[in-house]
This record gives structure tokens, sequence and C-alpha cells, in this order.
């Protein structure tokens, strides 16, 4: 399937601004800066399971199904609940005042998250 794969960060924009606005103190946002997270996605149709890596950090593994609501916990330990939708090829995640979009865009996956106004946009290179 499309998203299907391993994937390392190979680029990012707008990190300091947008991790502020998360409200996350300044030592925590040094931390990670520049971390080589790997992003591991496997879909099986409409079906998908979406592990993140953080080196000499957590690790946390959301499984979702299109269209149905879902258990989902942040890098932060945060649970909630939400829907994810497929919109024009988009895996899109929608909250009160959170908006998370992830795509293939040339092999490589393509995440933005909004919050309050501030975007924050990670790009990762597919391993395998």
């Amino acid at each position: 399937m499309a998203f299907t794969g391993k994937y390392e960060i190979e680029s990012e924009s707008n990190y300091d601004e947008f991790m502020k606005r998360l409200g996350l103190p300044s030592d925590r946002i040094e931390k990670g800066r520049n971390l080589k997270t790997i992003s591991e996605v496997q879909q099986d149709g409409q079906t998908f399971t979406w592990s993140q890596n953080y080196p000499g950090g957590p690790s946390i593994t959301n499984n979702f199904t299109i269209g149905k609501e879902c258990d989902m916990e942040t890098v932060m330990g945060k649970k909630f609940k939400a829907t994810v939708q497929m919109e024009g090829g988009k895996v899109v995640v929608n909250f009160p005042h959170y908006n998370y979009t992830a795509e293939i865009v040339d092999g490589k996956l393509v995440e933005i998250s909004t919050v309050a106004g501030v975007s924050y946009e990670r790009v990762s290179k597919r391993l395998a």
C-alpha cells in the first residue's frame, strides 16, 4: 500500500515555534531538535499501524482504521479518541485545536501538524 514503509526524518520546518505553541519547555524543545525520528507504517487496506521511534526517547504505536473512532496516544503520553479520515490520498486527523495530515509525495512521508495557527512540517525519506 502507498504508506507502508520505514522512514527517517530528513528535514523539518517551524519546529521551535510549533513546540512552543504546544507549551513544551525550552529544555525539552532543545532535546528534541534534530532527532532522527524513525516512522514505521503498515497499511492493510484501510487499517494502519503507525509507529514512531524517538532515539533515546519514547516509542509510540497507534492502530487505526480509516473512518472508525480509535484510541490514540501522543509522544507525550496523552491519550485521546479520534476518527482518522482519508482525504485525497492524505491521512487526516482533526481535533478542536489541532490538525494533522500525512501523505506520500515523491516517495517521501510528508507530515504537517497545525495548532493555534502554527504549522510544523516534517519530511521523511523512505528507508525500506
